[in-house]
């Protein structure tokens, strides 16, 4: 077996368990944040389960980059740039940007991200630097990169500002949870979730191709179910929690 028949099979293994996982997900909790449980292996501290979880995204796909025959173009930069900036974000900041409990994290589902992580680089890499078709420079002017990088922009800035909104919340010292406001939770429960959704499915379409297209799928089949569990716990929570808020997308759900 080549190793293009190998990731063929691979995608669509893939692609199977991202639906799995998405029905799963709306029967079990996913056990880390608010839902960590005891039956998940020993507690670690969360800030190095957070950074043990996504390093691997950004060292795996610039090691791909590395190996790669198609490492020395503007798409291929781009490309580059953009996984690296949400990944060094994810890996080296966003973790220092938690407060409450450090030992708060069990390992099991740090190893489950270490696992889809490490494929999902190898996905997106392999096939950008290697395996796909390529892309030449006009690509950085086609109508379906400008518009993925569009959506991966808004999508990161989402993200991003939606954090930052929700590790302002606690004081030093606390630990507990309060409601949102501001940005795009005036809307919805989760707009962190929402702006990571967009912003790979932006890069499904900036890259049009299967290997991004595992990722949006991935991330809408992990964060859609979580955002609806967060939703519905807010409102048990908070008796004057905003009765207009949807779960995850704008005005929809």
């Amino acid at each position: 077996m080549n190793e293009h028949v190998f990731f063929d099979y691979l995608v669509i293994a893939w692609l199977i368990i991202a639906g799995l996982t998405f029905l799963l997900l709306f029967f079990v909790r996913a056990p880390y944040g608010r839902y960590t449980r005891k039956g998940w292996g020993p507690m670690i501290d969360r800030r190095l389960g957070w950074i043990i979880m996504e390093t691997p995204s950004l060292a795996g796909f610039l090691l791909f980059f590395a190996l790669g025959d198609r490492n020395n173009g503007a798409v291929y930069l781009v490309f580059l740039g953009l996984w690296s900036v949400h990944y060094f974000h994810r890996s080296f900041i966003f973790p220092f940007q938690m407060r409450g409990n450090k030992k708060s994290q069990t390992l099991a589902p740090v190893a489950m991200a270490v696992f889809f992580n490490i494929g999902n680089a190898y996905i997106n890499g392999r096939w950008i630097f290697s395996l796909g078709p390529g892309y030449t420079e006009s690509w950085l002017i086609d109508p379906r990169f400008m518009v993925g990088l569009s959506l991966f922009v808004a999508g990161f800035v989402i993200c991003k500002h939606s954090d930052h909104v929700l590790a302002k919340l606690r004081g030093p010292g606390e630990t507990g949870y309060k409601v949102p406001e501001g940005g795009l939770f005036r809307f919805v429960s989760c707009p962190n979730y929402f702006g990571e959704i967009v912003e790979w499915t932006g890069w499904a379409i900036a890259t049009w191709s299967l290997a991004g297209l595992t990722f949006a799928v991935w991330s809408f089949a992990n964060l859609f179910p979580r955002a609806l569990s967060h939703h519905r716990w807010y409102k048990k929570e908070f008796a004057d929690y905003p009765a207009g808020r949807k779960a995850v997308i704008p005005f929809v759900i």
